[in-house]
This record gives C-alpha cells, sequence and structure tokens, in this order.
C-alpha cells in the first residue's frame, strides 16, 4: 500500500494475540486518503493521512 507523504506512516505488521495467547502474523494500516496539496506552491496529489487533513499540517489544492 501506499505510504504518507507527510508523516511517513505505512503499514505495520504485528502479531495478532487471542485471548488464549495464540498468535497470528496481521497488518494494521493508516488511513490513507488520495488528496490534492500544495507542494511548493504547486498543486501535487498524493497520499495523506486523514490525521494530517485534519489537523491542518496540509494545505488543500
Amino acid at each position: 500500500m501506499a505510504k504518507d507523504y507527510v508523516t511517513g506512516k505505512k503499514t505495520t505488521f504485528g502479531n495478532k494475540r487471542s485471548h488464549s495467547l495464540n498468535s497470528a502474523r496481521r497488518a494494521w494500516k493508516p488511513n490513507l486518503q488520495k488528496a490534492r496539496i500544495l507542494v511548493n506552491g504547486k498543486p501535487k496529489r498524493v497520499w495523506v493521512s486523514t490525521k494530517a487533513l485534519k489537523s491542518g499540517e496540509v494545505t488543500r489544492a
């Protein structure tokens, strides 16, 4: 999957643990959206996390 252009968030891997401590591999994916943002004053279409969009870290084009 894609990587967040602003914060660098990407898929992380680990173990899913049940109540009986059985382990199974799983992945946690960030909530990424394709958005047009201003990069160096020019609009660019990139993958951005919803947290970065809501916090105002980026400006939409």
